[in-house]
């Protein structure tokens, strides 16, 4: 007897400068307007500023700029800011963090034949890794650096 049953993963595509990020939709908590206020930019490149969230203080972080590339500031009404949950072991001092989009992200289902790993990718230190869907390129981000990155920025708040 053959399994035709297929599983398939709700996702998210977020697209930034020159590439797209991919992540579960169970990862985002919500996806807010860029023009909402950011307070505190001053700091290392790739972070943006401070959003307030739902009487939360999160750390906006500049995906480029995590990954050593140039940080790109989303032009008025285009880019949004991704609130994300985190998932790693510092969950319960930082439950959410948020990054900077460069357009409005979009939903897609995907199937585990749909989703090729590539090797010849140059990855950064915020990329878990690049894959194909549908032949397009498209990237994991590394959700735990991100994380550190998080809780690296509200020690310094």
């Amino acid at each position: 007897m053959t399994d035709t049953t297929t599983q398939t993963l709700h996702c998210v595509l977020i697209p930034m400068n020159h590439r797209q990020l991919l992540l579960p939709n169970v990862s985002i908590a919500e996806v807010v307007d860029h023009d909402t206020h950011l307070s505190g930019d001053e700091g290392p490149d790739w972070l943006a500023g401070y959003l307030d969230w739902r009487g939360q203080t999160l750390p906006v972080i500049s995906y480029e700029g995590a990954n050593e590339q140039k940080v790109v500031i989303p032009g008025a009404g285009r880019g949004r800011i991704v609130v994300l949950n985190t998932i790693g072991p510092n969950h319960d001092k930082l439950p959410f963090l948020a990054i900077v989009t460069q357009g409005i992200p979009s939903q897609t289902r995907l199937e585990a034949e749909q989703v090729h790993g590539r090797e010849d990718s140059d990855q950064g230190p915020a990329d878990l890794m690049q894959v194909e869907v549908e032949g397009e390129p498209v990237w994991i981000p590394d959700l735990e650096y991100l994380e550190k990155l998080g809780i690296e920025a509200l020690k310094s708040a």
